[in-house]
């Protein structure tokens, strides 16, 4: 999953933890702490000489398990690597999971490992979403459509702008944002909607080249996924927040993408502008907010490359209303939170 780091005091949560490792049959493994990520969830390894597990803890009511269970077994039901669930405990904010390894991408391709193959197996689980069409799909899925993409893209009046002017964002300047937005979205092609991962990245992608086809790419960080247009999770893997894709790489996955799916290219094209664009918007409100609510500042390392992005993004004629209010709001010299 993620490097070790140094173990937690004795708490009423590593008891409840051990007590549900216990019930769970791995009483007698061992166990090491990975690290988490960015929301409060943490992962434990659990090992013995022929066997490992991964345990998630997910405190309530922090964090719920029951949509990573709900969406993992999906995923599996649909042919793909998501963890295997092996024990539940709904009520205290435990699961016992398949050990995938660690072999994420983002560790795969630190170590050379070829970036055209694994991206291209990753755009191939995203062609197999597509082509499941509604069965895809579950009810309880809400749609990441609408006011939601531009409720998510509000983290940027609501944590970067005022960062960046030292002030609070005016009533008027949110208002005209979010109308900015509307009128972006209005140009969103009609496309029947596929199930969004949404953290589609290196950091939550595993290699299982063991595996053959798509479930050679394991899946991680799936509980928030949501309906909607399909470019959003290719945006997520291909203009990735925490790495630069080559464009060669970038091109393939395109050129993949609409070579399997045989969607309208000029639309597609249209598609993907404005959910990256929303992505990255709510991405530079998103560092910011780790940054200086939750003190995890590394985040805004990353954010140079996630404003290029953006202003890439933003050059789409269809973007035009959500461009000139960054540029009256945010000129150049504004962006530059997190830059060395």
């Amino acid at each position: 999953m993620s490097q070790e780091v140094r173990a937690l005091p004795t708490s009423d949560r590593d008891r409840l933890r051990t007590d549900f490792i216990r019930r769970a049959g791995w009483g007698d493994a061992g166990e090491r702490l990975l690290a988490g990520d960015a929301s409060f969830r943490r992962y434990f390894r659990l090992s013995r000489p022929r066997a490992s597990a991964v345990v998630m803890d997910a405190p309530p009511p922090r964090e719920d398990v029951r949509p990573f269970v709900r969406i993992g077994r999906h995923l599996i039901d649909l042919g793909l690597s998501a963890p295997l669930i092996h024990a539940v405990d709904e009520s205290n904010g435990f699961l016992l999971l398949e050990d995938l390894g660690d072999d994420t991408f983002a560790r795969v391709l630190a170590a050379g490992g070829d970036a055209t193959e694994l991206y291209l197996r990753a755009t191939d689980v995203l062609v197999a979403l597509h082509r499941a069409g509604p069965r895809a799909l579950q009810a309880e899925l809400a749609p990441y459509t609408g006011e939601a993409l531009i409720d998510a893209a509000m983290l940027l009046p609501e944590w970067y702008l005022p960062a960046a002017r030292r002030r609070p964002t005016t009533q008027e300047e949110t208002a005209t944002y979010r109308h900015a937005w509307r009128t972006c979205l209005a140009n969103l092609p009609a496309t029947p909607d596929t199930l969004l991962l949404r953290d589609y990245h290196q950091d939550n992608l595993m290699w299982l080249p063991a595996r053959a086809g798509v479930k050679a790419c394991g899946l991680l960080d799936f509980q928030d996924a949501l309906r909607g247009h399909p470019a959003y999770d290719l945006a997520s893997l291909i203009e990735d927040a925490r790495r630069d894709v080559p464009p060669a790489v970038r091109a393939a996955c395109l050129d993949r993408y609409l070579g399997e799916t045989a969607l309208d290219a000029r639309d597609f094209g249209l598609a993907f502008a404005l959910t990256a664009a929303q992505r990255h918007a709510r991405i530079i409100g998103l560092f910011v907010r780790l940054a200086n609510r939750d003190g995890k500042r590394a985040y805004l390392a990353h954010l140079p490359r996630v404003w290029r992005m953006f202003e890439q993004a933003l050059g789409h004629e269809a973007l035009q209303p959500l461009r000139l209010w960054i540029d009256r709001l945010l000129p150049p010299e504004l962006r530059q939170i997190g830059a060395s």
